[in-house]
């Protein structure tokens, strides 16, 4: 076997999948997707063809021309990479797979109406980054394999759909939509339940080749408002949800024109928003045609729009160009990081970008320190054989990455640095690509660049190199002066602080010592309420210095915080400060209390992540 990824048994001979369609029976009571999966190759096959599949059941697998039985065996599952599915083929170009999802599926979450917004009817929504498609579909789950697909998706009558892809009808399901004959003794009536009464079938279609990690739906009561030509933002169908959302994206189509001044043409036709119940566990996913977010991107001043710059960005670089694997991780985030701002900057102004820099430097210091124990995922291109993922998503691939291209533009200037990105955009859209092929790409077109930035010591280096350039402006620098002088006993005043916005009690927070006497916090916190904050940045910036300083007066809004968001950029920090260092009984047993009881409100991945924080640190 020759992988192509240390996180698939994807095998580098054998020929890769191209398109996949796709029926899928969604069954909320069991939390189930009964389907099929009809995988076509790029070339006809002899032998066995390995694919990757976590927690699915496999019924059969058939010639999808011949409806013949193809023999197939599935492997134990492995704790990262899950059960290899092979098929034996000979001389076949598709293979046709029944199968169904379990209820513990890594990438879906099914809410109950109580944990929705609207309380009134159930919600599922996937997320497949970075492996996790294996656990809806069987597919090759890399991001070698770009495939195109269609789906119908058989739902209650009631509900609606949206997915990654175009969205060609909604119609009553028939039962010529399933062949007879295929369909028979597949170990479900799937038939009797595809016709049942009060279901639809929404249907899609995805023309564009993507990495697997890229495939996603939702599916519940939703609505939508317009907010531009090319974006419609849709949420659950509560109005004030909504209108928040249409306010807070506003400025999106004046981002998107801005993205194709500077990055070429936007290739997807669509720039859709959906706001995702506060479960969902990143800030935003960004699917093509269909970005997900988390509600807590909402914050009354347009400043989450910040994170919507960065999920269009990935338009460019992530989802035209994408990571061959995930140790290259750094190719899609951390020139989506250098996009975004460049959008940002245009969009909300300079001082704007800059503030987005600082709090970057800051996480990127932040990240070498929780991996100086293990410097390899210090480094841009990283090995991974044998880690998951999930554990080691972190700030530096997106802001050592964004410094590595910031150094390249001050080094040939911006007009230069344009230019080269719109022709490696150009050249390599659609495609997936390594380390070594953007740094060969990078010295034929800059002519001599490794003679003036050591290329080696930034992608392979551990580690900051000493080139990197925390940011400067006049906003920046006061603030960290502010943060300073709280060090010293000076609280700002409220006429130095008038004018602030999250991002900038963000960047001080930040930037106060971590450990401060609990009378700081209280008093810094009677005069500006940053316990009571709508900006969750804020708020969780403000609750970590209350954990560490042990001030236990808000371990009750800890609590309350934990329990009513799922983005693990609040989640992780909040428990690992509450867990880690000696001496912390009361704040540990507060942890796993708190934990027991919104485990079942949390995404499986975020799940995953706070466990693996109490396996390190208790």
């Amino acid at each position: 076997m020759a992988p192509v990824d240390p996180h698939s048994f994807t095998d580098s001979t054998h020929p890769l999948t191209t398109h996949i369609s796709l029926s899928l029976y969604f069954d909320f009571a069991s939390s189930t997707i009964y389907s099929t999966a009809l995988l076509s190759l790029s070339a006809a096959h002899t032998g066995p063809i390995s694919i990757d599949t976590r927690s699915l059941t496999i019924y059969k697998v058939l010639d999808p021309q011949t409806l013949i039985p193809l023999p197939f065996t599935l492997s134990p599952p492995d704790p990262i990479k899950g059960s290899l599915l092979t098929v034996s083929l000979h001389n076949h170009a598709s293979v046709l797979i029944f199968f169904c999802t379990s209820p513990d599926s890594s990438a879906l979450q099914w809410l109950s109406p109580p944990q929705t917004f609207g309380k009134i009817h159930p919600f599922v929504f996937t997320q497949c980054q970075a492996i996790h498609a294996r656990s809806v579909f069987p597919c090759q789950d890399t991001p070698a394999a770009r495939i195109c697909y269609s789906a119908r998706l058989n739902i209650p009558r009631q509900l609606y759909a949206v997915m990654s892809a175009r969205h060609s009808d909604r119609r009553q399901p028939v039962p010529a939509d399933l062949n007879e004959k295929v369909i028979a003794d597949v170990g479900f009536d799937l038939m009797s339940l595809w016709c049942a009464e009060g279901r639809i079938v929404e249907e899609f279609v995805m023309e564009q080749p993507i990495p697997p990690y890229l495939f996603a739906f939702a599916v519940g009561e939703l609505g939508f408002r317009e907010v531009g030509p090319r974006t419609k933002v849709y949420s659950e169908a509560v109005a004030e949800v909504l209108d928040a959302a249409a306010r807070e994206f506003a400025e999106t189509e004046e981002m998107i024109r801005q993205g194709e001044k500077l990055f070429g043409p936007y290739e997807w036709e669509r720039f859709d928003l959906l706001v995702l119940p506060p479960s969902f566990p990143y800030g935003g996913m960004e699917n093509p045609r269909m970005v997900f977010l988390t509600p807590t991107v909402i914050k009354g001043d347009a400043s989450g729009a910040q994170v919507v710059a960065h999920e269009l960005a990935h338009s460019w670089t992530g989802n035209l160009i994408t990571n061959k694997n995930n140790d290259h991780f750094w190719l899609n985030e951390g020139f989506t990081t250098y996009a975004e701002r460049r959008i940002v900057e245009v969009v909300q102004g300079e001082d704007r970008a800059v503030l987005n820099i600082g709090i970057g430097w800051r996480g990127l210091n932040e990240g070498m320190e929780r991996f100086k124990d293990k410097l390899e995922f210090t480094k841009l291109k990283t090995n991974q054989e044998g880690v998951d993922p999930d554990d080691l998503y972190s700030e530096i691939p997106y802001e050592k990455g964004f410094q590595f291209l910031w150094r390249i533009e001050r080094q040939i200037g911006r007009p230069a640095f344009d230019e080269f990105l719109r022709k490696y955009i150009a050249t390599f859209k659609f495609k997936s690509i390594d380390t070594d092929m953007f740094l060969d790409f990078l010295k034929a077109n800059v002519p001599g660049i490794e003679k003036d930035i050591d290329l080696q010591l930034w992608t392979e280096g551990t580690g900051i190199p000493p080139d990197a350039y925390e940011p400067v402006s006049n906003l920046y620098t006061k603030i960290l002066s502010l943060a300073n002088e709280f060090k010293l006993g000076r609280m700002p005043r409220e006429d130095e602080v008038a004018d602030w916005q999250g991002q900038e009690w963000e960047l001080y927070l930040e930037n106060l010592p971590k450990s401060v006497e609990a009378s700081q916090m209280l008093a810094l916190d009677a005069r500006y309420r940053l316990s009571e904050s709508k900006d969750y940045e804020v708020k969780v910036a403000f609750l970590q210095l209350a954990i560490s300083s042990s001030c236990r007066d808000y371990y009750n809004v800890v609590e309350k915080t934990l329990k009513e968001v799922g983005r693990m950029k609040y989640l992780r920090p909040l428990y690992t400060s509450l867990v880690q260092g000696t001496g912390k009984d009361e704040e540990k047993i507060l942890a796993k209390r708190v934990f027991s009881e919104a485990r079942e409100c949390y995404h499986p991945i975020a799940q995953g992540v706070v466990e693996s924080i109490f396996a390190k640190h208790m």
